[in-house]
């Protein structure tokens, strides 16, 4: 039967005791606070762990046995705190976040390029994702920073901030009148172009015309709200979008405002404690989102 691994808390107090020369000294030098009747208890518990005197106690002095394992324990205790704050240096310039498209191309690089004058050595991951994929990545914790619609609370354990709330429109390609009545009057005479009923816009677009008690079945869904205007460009239908900060239509488009549809909302999300480079992310979209 395998000899049981020593506890590795046991073994650090043992670091710190020889390092120190005793006990008593090392209660006053480690780098947090333990009672020596505490240390003297764990010392004890790793000796019958191993079956072995480790050292004694007055004057204190090393056993053969206690010199064969500060040797093979010191350079381990010894270059950890070396090899954390490199660690937590390295991972304090790199950010890992993933976003819609739209956002990465059109608002991101107006943000990190602030950011890299202030941070020049700032490593960067980027990843195109919608909101179901954002949120499973930062579970994952394959992420510091998910850029994504918000239609309900954060889930458990995710912490989120609000960036933008974004207004539906109905973009209009050239050539069709923007009726008198709205969107009443063309349900039932123009296809309509949205991305797949599974995403935020389309949901809450759907919301609205249940409101308004209208029914308006989409002819082409498309996987991005990119795609929805470049097929209203091309004289397809009406398409379904949003009305982002600085992010201008076509020429050969117009909007019409649902102002009684609900309206799409943006958020940060991140898990624990905010990553020091998302936050200066969050807090620049949400300067560029006021204007």
């Amino acid at each position: 039967m395998p000899q049981p691994l020593p506890n590795l808390h046991h073994l650090e107090l043992f670091y710190h005791v020889v390092k120190a020369g005793g006990i008593t000294a090392a209660t006053r030098s480690m780098p947090y606070g333990i009672q020596q009747p505490a240390v003297s208890g764990q010392i004890t518990s790793l000796e019958k762990e191993l079956g072995v005197r480790l050292f004694q106690r007055r004057p204190f002095t090393l056993t053969p046995a206690g010199q064969e394992l500060y040797g093979f324990i010191a350079p381990f205790f010894t270059k950890l705190p070396e090899v954390a704050s490199k660690i937590a240096g390295k991972a304090s310039c790199h950010l890992r976040l993933a976003a819609p498209a739209m956002l990465i191309r059109e608002h991101l690089p107006k943000v990190l390029v602030a950011l890299r004058k202030s941070n020049p050595r700032m490593e960067l991951s980027l990843m195109e994702a919608g909101q179901l994929r954002t949120l499973e990545l930062l579970e994952l914790e394959e992420i510091d920073l998910a850029i994504a619609e918000l239609e309900n609370n954060a889930p458990p354990g995710i912490q989120c901030e609000i960036l933008a709330t974004l207004p539906m429109v109905l973009l209009i390609p050239e050539g069709v009148k923007i009726p008198k009545g709205g969107i009443h009057d063309l349900v039932d005479h123009y296809p309509l172009i949205r991305p797949p009923a599974n995403t935020a816009v389309s949901r809450l677009f759907s919301k609205g015309l249940e409101r308004a008690g209208l029914k308006w079945d989409s002819k082409i869904e498309v996987t991005t709200i990119d795609l929805v205007q470049a097929y209203v460009s091309q004289g397809f239908g009406i398409g379904v979008s949003v009305q982002a900060p600085g992010v201008k239509f076509a020429k050969d488009i117009r909007v019409l405002d649902l102002n009684d549809f609900p309206q799409l909302i943006i958020a940060g999300l991140w898990r624990g404690q905010i990553h020091p480079l998302a936050r200066k992310v969050v807090d620049g979209l949400k300067k560029m989102a006021k204007g």
